[in-house]
């Protein structure tokens, strides 16, 4: 990795709905990551009823990278106030290369934030039961939209193998620069039915 590239500053960005409790837990593991270049941590509230605008309120007087934003009651149809919640994160981002994460899949090492940095696009897997990290990295987003798309990937489950887990889309995180995170947005939040998921799980088994 050039010293360029450790350099790059992110955008870290992430939403949460009644979440107080894990942003309690989980929060400092983004804001302590350790890192050559600058980042920051976007979270948006999508109207959360406990405790969670509270929280970020006493984190973000802790830690100054800490930003937070929330996404209006309106209701929202199409596109799904997920989407929408991402997107309102990654217009608030002041870095050209964003991190698309989750607050139930905290970072597990430090080369959880530089390895995203690597590629044009990046996915990051991490084995908690071995304490590791792998990162797929790419020069386009469209080399990796099979993984993303994996419909599996809502289900939380863990797997031992490093294989299945990227063969189901078990992703922790996703990295790409700006200008593509929209792109990047529609693909996570896809819904994946009938003879389209069918086919995604057969390149599954066949490995391709």
């Amino acid at each position: 990795m050039t010293t360029e590239e450790q350099k790059r500053p992110i955008s870290i960005v992430m939403t949460v709905h009644d979440q107080a409790e894990l942003l309690e837990q989980n929060l400092p593991a983004f804001l302590t990551l350790t890192y050559e270049g600058q980042y920051e941590v976007i979270v948006v509230d999508d109207m959360s009823t406990d405790e969670t605008p509270d929280v970020l309120k006493r984190i973000k007087a802790e830690y100054p990278r800490l930003y937070s934003t929330f996404l209006p009651s309106s209701v929202i149809v199409n596109p799904s106030r997920k989407r929408l919640a991402l997107s309102v994160g990654a217009k608030a981002a002041h870095y050209d290369y964003i991190v698309l994460a989750d607050i139930r899949r905290t970072p597990i090492n430090t080369d959880w934030l530089a390895g995203l940095a690597d590629g044009e696009a990046s996915l990051v897997f991490c084995n908690r039961k071995r304490d590791s990290v792998t990162h797929v990295v790419a020069t386009e987003l469209k080399d990796l939209q099979y993984i993303i798309l994996k419909a599996e990937r809502r289900s939380f489950k863990e797997y031992w193998s490093r294989w299945f887990r990227k063969q189901r889309g078990l992703y922790d995180a996703i990295g790409v620069r700006k200008e593509h995170v929209f792109d990047a947005i529609m693909l996570f939040d896809q819904k994946i039915r009938g003879f389209r998921l069918l086919g995604l799980r057969l390149r599954v088994w066949l490995g391709i």
